[in-house]
C-alpha cells in the first residue's frame, strides 16, 4: 500500500488522537505514489538471448552480418510507395560480397543460428537473399536495430519475421473486405449528398480500417479495457460511423447547420471534423470501452491530451504506476492510440516533447500505438520541402521506438504491421510506430484542386483503381466472400445512410456529457456561488501536523530542517502566520482525507522554483524521496503525486489537461517556472483549457498556477500576462457574470485565500479551469501570512477583499488594485498615514465581481476619486478589462495608475525598474 513506514520521526506535540501508521516506505528507487518501478518491467520470460554456437566460424560471422544488414538497411529498397514516385535509395550495404559473400557459391550453409524463423534447413546463399528480400524489401518492413537493448532486437527480428508467416483468417479477410467497401459508401454518399462539404474523406488511407479492425480486436483479446484514440481530420468522419458507433443523423444534423448537442446544453459547438464520441463496444463478448477524443485544428496538439487522459484512467483503474500491490505493468487496462499526418508528424514540435514524455515516470502510460497516414503531401507541400530526414517517423527514433514502414495499398499487410506494433507494446511497454505509405485522392478538402501543384502525383492517383475496390475484387477472386454480399453489404449501408440523412433534422441528440464517474458533476449554475471551504481546526492541526513528519531513518537537508520543517512545526502549533506553502500544504492534504486525489506538475515543483514548498522531502545522504502527506493514514485512499516535469510546457500543459478531463475527483495543477513560461503552451490554452467546455462540454477543473510580480526580474521572468487571460474570457462588460464564465481567474493576495480557491475547486458541483496569478515575493512576506482560523469551520473564498483599517466616513479616496501591489500601497499610505485612503483588492477578476464592489462602494459615500493602481503597463495587467466594467457594472469611472505603455512586460535596466517600482507607489495618492 501507499502508506507511512512504522518508524516515523513524530513532532514533539500531538493533535488530538495519533492514527497508527503503517509499516512500506517507498523510496525514489522503489518508487513513490505514481511512479513503481516494477511495473515498468517488460513482460516476464518474454525474450531470451540466443546462446552463440560453441563453435563459430568465419562464415557463421559473414552469414550473420548479411543477415544483419537486411534487417537494418532493407527498408531503403522495399516497395512502400503505392504511387511509385519514390526513387530507390542505393543499399550497397545489402551486397553479399561487402561481407566476402558470393550469390554464385552453391554450398548450402546451416542458416538456423543466424535466422530468428523462416528455414530451417540448409540453403544456399541464393535462398538467404530469396527469404531476406521476401521479409525485408516488400510491402512491409521495419526498422529496429536501432532499439536500445539486445533482447529488444533480438525480439523483433523473430517477431517480425513470423508475423509475415501467419494467415488471416477467411472470416477476417471477408469482414475486412466488407468494411472497407462500406468506408466507400460513405464517403461516395457525402460526396454526392452535399457536393460542397469539406469532409476530409480517408480515400487513399483507407487501409487505417484494417488497422483499427485488428487493433481493437487485439485489445478485447488482451484483457485491455479502456482505449484512448486521437487523430486529425482526414478520414475521422468515417471511422467516427463505422467503429465509433457516432450517429449518422447527428452528423448529418451537423452538416446542415444543426447542433451536435442537445438543446438544453449550453454550448457554442465545433466544427464537423472536430466530432468525438465515447463508446462501450462489444468484440465476441468482451467490452472494450472507445474513448475517441476532440480535436482541435492544430495539427497534433491533442497527442498529449490523449496521453494524459490514458495517464488518468490508468490512475482511477488502478493499474500500473497506481497499483496497490506488485502485480501487473503499466497499460495492463488502458492504451492509447494516436494517428498523425506525415507533415505535421515531422514538423510539430508538440511531437517531440510528447515522445521526451513517453518514458519519463508520472508520464508513462506503457506505450502508445503510432499509426501515421503517410499521403507523402502536406496540403501541397512536397515531402522533400516538409523535412530534413529521411521519413516522417525518423523523430521517433531518439527514444529507440520501432518504426514499422507498410504499403497502404495493401489492407493485410497493414493487419500484420499491428499485430507486430501491439506485440512490441504488450512484451515491452514502449511506444511503436507504423508508417502507413498512402495516398490523399482529393486536395487537402474536397473543393481544393490538387493538379494545380503537384499534376504528376495526381495523374497518377486519378488512374489508381482505389483500395475498397480492389481488395474487394482480390477476396472474391480467392473465395472469401461472393459478389453478391459483397453488393447487399454496401446496399444496405447506403439505406441505412438515407434513412439517417431523412431523420436528421427532426432528431433531437443525446446527452453525451457528464455521464459514467462524472455524473455527480452538474453544469455550472447561471449565477455566481459561494461554496463552504473551511475545515475543521482539529484537522487542519492534523495535516499540518502530518505534512512534516518524515521516518527515523530518513535525513532531511539541514535547510530545509531548520526553515521548512521546525518553522512550519511553530506555526501550526501557534496556529498564526502561516505562510503559502503551509496553506497550499493544508488545502492538499484535507482534501486527500475526503478521498480527492492531488497531482502537481511542472519544473520543479517538489522543492518549488523558489525553495518554498517541498511538498517532496529529499534525503540529504541517499537521495531518496519522501512525500509526507501520503504517509497520514493507515488506510488512506487519496494520494499526492508530486510530478517534476521535463522542461516542456506545451505537452505537460496538454497532458495535465488530458488528466483534469478524464475524472472529477483529481485536482490537477500545473505550475509554470515563472508565469510567462505558458506562452509556448499558447495552443493548449487557446484550444482547450480556455475553450474546451464551450467547444465539446467537457468540463475541467485545471489549475495553472503563474508566479506573477514586477520585481526587477526582466521581460520574461515578470508577467503572467494577465491580460491575455482576460481576453480570452467570455466575461461580459455590461451584464453580470455568472460562475458559467469560460474560466476563472484569481490573483489572491493571502495565504488562506489560495487554501480556499484549491478547495473549492473540487468542493463545488462543477468544474471550471482556475488560472492564479500566484505569488513570488509574497511567498516569505510577514504581512502576507494567514492564521488557521482563517481557513476554520465557516470560511469562505471572497472575490474583494475589503479594507477594515480605515473609517469609511473619512475616506475620499478609494484604490482598488490586485496582487502584492496591495501591500508596496498599503505600506505607503500607513508610513505617511493617508488614512483618508481606502485600498481594497480584487482577488477574483473573472468572473468579475460586481456585486461585492458595489457593496465595496457604498461604504464610502464620501470618496471623491477611484484609482485603478496596477504595477503592469498600462497596455497590460487588468487596466483594460476592469475600466469598462466598473463603468458599466459598478457605476465607477476610474482613473489610471501605473506603468505607461510598453512593448515588452518589463524592463531590464536595475535602475530604470527602481525608478517605476516607485512611481507606481506614489503615484496614486498623488492623483
Amino acid at each position: 500500500m501507499w502508506a507511512a513506514g512504522k518508524n516515523i520521526h513524530c513532532l514533539k506535540y500531538s493533535v488530538g488522537s495519533r492514527i497508527k501508521l503503517a509499516s512500506a516506505l517507498y523510496h525514489a528507487n522503489n518508487g513513490v505514489y505514481g511512479y513503481r518501478p516494477a511495473a515498468w518491467k517488460q513482460k516476464k520470460d518474454s525474450v531470451k538471448l540466443r546462446v552463440l554456437p560453441s563453435q563459430t566460424t568465419e562464415e557463421y560471422w559473414k552469414l550473420l552480418a548479411w543477415v544483419n544488414a537486411y534487417r537494418q538497411h532493407g527498408h531503403k529498397i522495399a516497395s512502400l510507395d503505392p504511387l511509385g514516385l519514390q526513387s530507390e535509395r542505393p543499399a550497397p550495404e545489402l551486397d553479399p560480397a561487402r561481407y566476402g559473400l558470393s550469390l554464385g557459391d552453391t554450398t548450402k550453409y546451416d542458416v538456423t543460428d543466424v535466422l530468428q524463423s523462416g528455414i530451417d534447413r540448409p540453403s544456399t546463399l541464393g535462398d538467404l537473399k530469396e527469404f531476406l528480400q521476401e521479409k525485408y524489401c516488400k510491402f512491409l518492413t521495419a526498422e529496429f536495430m536501432h532499439l536500445k537493448t539486445d533482447e529488444e532486437k533480438q525480439w523483433f527480428a523473430e517477431r517480425f519475421e513470423r508475423v509475415q508467416e501467419e494467415d488471416i483468417s477467411s472470416e477476417s479477410k471477408k469482414e475486412l473486405a466488407i468494411r472497407l467497401a462500406k468506408s466507400q459508401v460513405f464517403e461516395k454518399f457525402l460526396a454526392i449528398k452535399r457536393q460542397s462539404l469539406k469532409r476530409y474523406g480517408g480515400e487513399g488511407s483507407e487501409s487505417q480500417i484494417a488497422f483499427f479492425m485488428q487493433a481493437f480486436q487485439e485489445c478485447a483479446d488482451a484483457g485491455i479495457e479502456e482505449v484512448f484514440v486521437c487523430m486529425a481530420h482526414r478520414g475521422r468522419l468515417n471511422l467516427l460511423v463505422d467503429f465509433f458507433d457516432f450517429s449518422p443523423t447527428v452528423m448529418f444534423r451537423k452538416i446542415d447547420g444543426y447542433p451536435e448537442f442537445p438543446s438544453s446544453a449550453t454550448c457554442w459547438g465545433d466544427v464537423l471534423s472536430h466530432l468525438y464520441c465515447s463508446r462501450d463496444i462489444d468484440y465476441n463478448g468482451k467490452n472494450l470501452h472507445i474513448n475517441f477524443l476532440p480535436n482541435p485544428s492544430h495539427l497534433e496538439a491533442v497527442n498529449p491530451v490523449a496521453m494524459g487522459k490514458t495517464r488518468g484512467r490508468q490512475q482511477t483503474l488502478g493499474e500500473g504506476d497506481f497499483s496497490q500491490d506488485d502485480g501487473g505493468r503499466v497499460g495492463d487496462k488502458a492504451l492509447c492510440i494516436q494517428v498523425h499526418g506525415d507533415a505535421a508528424f515531422s514538423a510539430q514540435g508538440v511531437i517531440e516533447e510528447s515522445f521526451c514524455l513517453a518514458e519519463v515516470p508520472h508520464f508513462n502510460t506503457g506505450g502508445s500505438i503510432h499509426l501515421v497516414l503517410n499521403n507523402q503531401l502536406g496540403f501541397t507541400t512536397p515531402e522533400d520541402r516538409g523535412r530534413s530526414s529521411v521519413y516522417c517517423t525518423d523523430i521517433a527514433k531518439m527514444n529507440g521506438n520501432p518504426v514499422i514502414h507498410v504499403n497502404g495499398d495493401y489492407p493485410e499487410e497493414v493487419v500484420k504491421a499491428c499485430k507486430l506494433a501491439l506485440d512490441y507494446r504488450n512484451v515491452f511497454r514502449k511506444d511503436v510506430l507504423i508508417d502507413m505509405v498512402c495516398y490523399r485522392l482529393n486536395g487537402h478538402n474536397e473543393l481544393d484542386d490538387p493538379s494545380m501543384t503537384q499534376p504528376q502525383m495526381y495523374s497518377l492517383i486519378n488512374s489508381k483503381t482505389s483500395v475498397p475496390d480492389e481488395y474487394g475484387q482480390k477476396m472474391v477472386s480467392e473465395g472469401h466472400i461472393t459478389e453478391d454480399e459483397l453488393h447487399t453489404a454496401t446496399q444496405e449501408h447506403y439505406n441505412w445512410l438515407s434513412e439517417c440523412l431523412k431523420n436528421a433534422e427532426s432528431h433531437e441528440p443525446e446527452q453525451y456529457n457528464l455521464l459514467r464517474h462524472w455524473a455527480g458533476i452538474h453544469p455550472p449554475p447561471k449565477f455566481r456561488t459561494s461554496w463552504n471551504t473551511g475545515v475543521e481546526t482539529s484537522l487542519l492541526q492534523f495535516v499540518g501536523q502530518k505534512s512534516i513528519e518524515y521516518p527515523s531513518d530518513f535525513n532531511p537537508h539541514p535547510g530545509v530542517l531548520r526553515s521548512h520543517i521546525h518553522a512550519r512545526e511553530k506555526k501550526i502549533l501557534t496556529g498564526s502566520k502561516l505562510d503559502w506553502a503551509t496553506a497550499e500544504a493544508l488545502a492538499f492534504g484535507t482534501l486527500l482525507t475526503q478521498g480527492f486525489a492531488v497531482r502537481l506538475s511542472g519544473q520543479d515543483v517538489g522543492r518549488g522554483t523558489f525553495s518554498h514548498r517541498h511538498a517532496a522531502l529529499v534525503d540529504y545522504q541517499s537521495e531518496d524521496l519522501y512525500i509526507p502527506l501520503n504517509h497520514m493514514m493507515v488506510e488512506q485512499k487519496a494520494f499526492l503525486e508530486v510530478v517534476p516535469s521535463p522542461l516542456s510546457e506545451v505537452a505537460v500543459l496538454g497532458f495535465e489537461y488530458g488528466l483534469s478531463i478524464e475524472h472529477p475527483n483529481r485536482l490537477v495543477i500545473w505550475e509554470a517556472q515563472f508565469g510567462d513560461f505558458f506562452n509556448t503552451a499558447q495552443v493548449m490554452i487557446d484550444t482547450f483549457v480556455t475553450s474546451g467546455e464551450g467547444k465539446w462540454l467537457l468540463q475541467s477543473g485545471l489549475v495553472m498556477l503563474l508566479p506573477h510580480g514586477m520585481d526587477g526580474a526582466g521581460p520574461e521572468h515578470s508577467s503572467c500576462r494577465i491580460e491575455r487571460f482576460l481576453q480570452m474570457s467570455n466575461s461580459e462588460e455590461a451584464q453580470i457574470d455568472t460562475d458559467d464564465v469560460n474560466f476563472h481567474f484569481c490573483f489572491p493576495t493571502t495565504p488562506a485565500q489560495y487554501f480556499h480557491l484549491l478547495r473549492r475547486q473540487m468542493v463545488r458541483t462543477f468544474r471550471k479551469p482556475l488560472i492564479i496569478a500566484s505569488p513570488k515575493g509574497l511567498l516569505r512576506l510577514p504581512a502576507a501570512t494567514s492564521n488557521l482560523a482563517d481557513m476554520g469551520p465557516g470560511t469562505t473564498f471572497h472575490a474583494v477583499l475589503p479594507d477594515n483599517t480605515v473609517d469609511p466616513a473619512q475616506v475620499t479616496k478609494v484604490i482598488f488594485c490586485t496582487g502584492k501591489h496591495y501591500y508596496a500601497l498599503e505600506k505607503e499610505r500607513n508610513d505617511h498615514q493617508l488614512m483618508n485612503t481606502a485600498i481594497v483588492r480584487l482577488e477574483s477578476l473573472c468572473p468579475f465581481p460586481a456585486m461585492e464592489l458595489q457593496q465595496e462602494m457604498n461604504k464610502y459615500p464620501a470618496a471623491q476619486s477611484h484609482i485603478w493602481s496596477q504595477e503592469e503597463h498600462r497596455n497590460m495587467g487588468a487596466w483594460s478589462f476592469m475600466a469598462p466594467r466598473f463603468q458599466n457594472l459598478v457605476g465607477c469611472q476610474l482613473q489610471y495608475s501605473g506603468r505607461g505603455i510598453m512593448g515588452a512586460s518589463a524592463v531590464g535596466v536595475g535602475r530604470v525598474h527602481k525608478a517605476e517600482a516607485e512611481m507606481v507607489i506614489k503615484e496614486p495618492f498623488l492623483l
